[in-house]
């Protein structure tokens, strides 16, 4: 009986360390910074667009394209990963004209899944 108490007593303590160990999470990259911010009204044309994740994304497969509202692509097609921030990409664009514009993004997640969306912004005449 002394052998079957240890042993119980062995599990639960062990059940009771597992169960409260943080364990790791992977989760998709999730956009959480933009410049334009989403929905910004703007009077000036940017001459960037970036944008940053809570975590590295990969250097594959990354995709930002920013598309004016007759739905033509009016970015440099230049999309950059910065060196030191890997949760960083960008890209540059021409002068534009007032009008809203959505930008269109593609990252892989550090956990290998496939991450998209897409914001707006508006530029008014001053």
């Amino acid at each position: 009986m002394k052998i079957y108490s240890s042993k119980k007593t062995l599990l639960s303590i062990a059940f009771l360390i597992l169960s409260t160990s943080p364990l790791p999470a992977f989760s998709h990259a999730i956009m959480v910074k933009s410049q334009p911010e989403e929905n910004a009204t703007l009077t000036v044309s940017p001459k960037q667009i970036d944008v940053w994740f809570n975590d590295k994304v990969g250097s594959e497969y990354k995709a930002l394209a920013v598309i004016d509202s007759t739905g033509a692509r009016v970015d440099n097609k230049d999309v950059q990963q910065e060196l030191l921030d890997a949760s960083h990409v960008y890209c540059t664009i021409p002068t534009l004209p007032a009008g809203t514009y959505t930008i269109r993004y593609r990252v892989v997640s550090i956990d290998t899944h496939i991450v998209t969306g897409k914001f707006q912004f508006t530029i008014k005449a001053p």
